[in-house]
């Protein structure tokens, strides 16, 4: 009797990808390519772009559609064709850092709604250890009227996708896969090595698969506090953080994190995760706590230290004026969810900060709609600061003399938070982390 896996490759049964975000997009894509697969999203007019191969996010090129065998819906009832779901919703934190798990309870009820006997569904969204198991299938097999591991299968495979990296894609990265039993572990793994290049690393369960995704950005949460940490320090000392770690990386044991504003949708996200779940417990994460601390406050940080900046120039900080150039979480992407910039930007104006903002790769009414703000359409030549938060590839060349042209006078001040241009730039009134 073939199963499952046999069916897919030979396009008798049909794989979904509920979530056609920055993760979902390129997975139904990348299979898209070998076997019949259903893009399904809630969200109509994202749904509309992508049937005229149009990526809503702005990382995949039109030629990644083409040549694709995938039917592209927000109707409930196509879903019915799937055998095999995969459900890569987001898992934000809400305004007091808590798990929202609104869209994975969402994805978990349409699924449960279109689950047949003998179907597979796997969860890539990011979670604390334990959520697939105890939020998700309860949800799958209430709507479902079927009995979990009998009638269907259950897994969990994290995404590692990096929005920007066209080098680390879907294809490339190792996939850790996980399942209910030992047919479902073979069975998954079996699908993801259809794509995944490099094959697949089998967890011993859920849990494990669930505990490995979100220790990895939780270990570099923690190591990129610890050099804002450091850098708060050397500030005060009258060093450069940068310096000291182009010194001390000298070693070869020595982990190479550097000082920074942590946003987006993991790194800044992921932790919170963690430790929900260990207050669940009875344990306070104090290690992740602290470095979570850390890291939230570093817009503020910068800020503040812009405004000393500009007070020890003898000017009022009331009506100064100020450029802020990146508004987008990391660099050459467009995407602003979390973007730690909204924190420098808000606690600026808290001084009575004139404060422009620019970006080559962010939407005007997206960063309006989301943080209160919008861009300049073009850089003045009067700015009494100017901090560079993000280095897209249009700034990274950027001289002394391009920046002494945005500046009100000679009195200006260039902050530069990624340390980008401590080595280009030496005739200018110059501060980085």
């Amino acid at each position: 009797m073939e199963n499952l896996y046999d069916r897919l490759i030979k396009k008798e049964a049909r794989l979904a990808v509920i979530g056609l975000g920055y993760v979902g997009l390129p997975i139904a894509l990348a299979f898209a390519k070998k076997i019949s697969v259903i893009g399904f999203d809630i969200n109509e007019k994202r749904v509309a772009l992508m049937k005229q191969n149009i990526d809503p996010s702005d990382e995949l090129e039109t030629s990644d559609f083409e040549n694709s065998d995938i039917t592209f819906t927000a109707n409930l009832d196509d879903l019915s064709e799937a055998e095999f779901f995969i459900v890569a919703v987001p898992t934000p934190i809400d305004d007091h850092n808590k798990p929202d798990l609104r869209p994975l309870i969402g994805s978990s009820t349409t699924v449960g709604k279109a689950l047949k006997k003998g179907d597979y569904v796997v969860y890539e969204s990011t979670v604390y250890p334990g959520c697939t198991e105890e939020d998700c299938i309860p949800i799958l097999e209430e709507l479902s009227g079927l009995s979990y591991i009998k009638d269907f299968k259950v897994g969990y495979s994290p995404e590692r996708i990096n929005p920007g990296d066209k080098e680390h894609t879907i294809t490339k990265i190792l996939k850790v896969v996980s399942g209910c039993d030992e047919e479902s572990l073979d069975i998954i793994s079996k699908v993801y090595e259809i794509i995944v290049e490099p094959g697949v690393h089998k967890a011993s369960c859920i849990k494990v698969a669930e505990a490995a995704k979100i220790i990895e950005n939780t270990q570099r949460d923690v190591n990129i506090a610890l050099m804002n940490e450091l850098s708060i320090i050397f500030n005060r000392i009258g060093i450069n953080t940068y310096e000291v770690l182009e010194a001390a990386g000298t070693k070869w044991n020595f982990l190479k994190f550097f000082p920074g504003m942590v946003g987006g949708h993991c790194i800044g996200v992921d932790p919170y995760y963690l430790t929900y779940k260990a207050e669940e417990l009875g344990y306070h994460a104090r290690i992740i706590n602290s470095g979570r601390y850390v890291n939230d406050s570093m817009g503020n940080y910068v800020a503040k230290q812009t405004v000393k900046k500009i007070l020890a120039q003898g000017k009022n900080v009331a009506g100064a004026k100020v450029l802020v150039m990146g508004a987008t979480f990391k660099e050459n992407v467009s995407d602003i969810r979390n973007s730690k910039v909204a924190d420098v930007v808000k606690e600026l104006r808290s001084y009575m900060v004139d404060v422009e903002v620019s970006d080559p790769h962010a939407v005007s009414d997206e960063l309006k709609h989301e943080y209160g703000f919008g861009l300049i359409p073009k850089m003045g030549d009067y700015y009494d600061a100017i901090i560079v938060a993000v280095n897209h590839d249009e700034y990274v060349n950027m001289n002394s003399s391009d920046f002494r042209k945005l500046f009100r006078d000679e009195k200006g001040i260039l902050v530069d938070i990624k340390g980008i241009y401590r080595n280009s730039i030496k005739d200018l009134n110059y501060w980085s982390l």
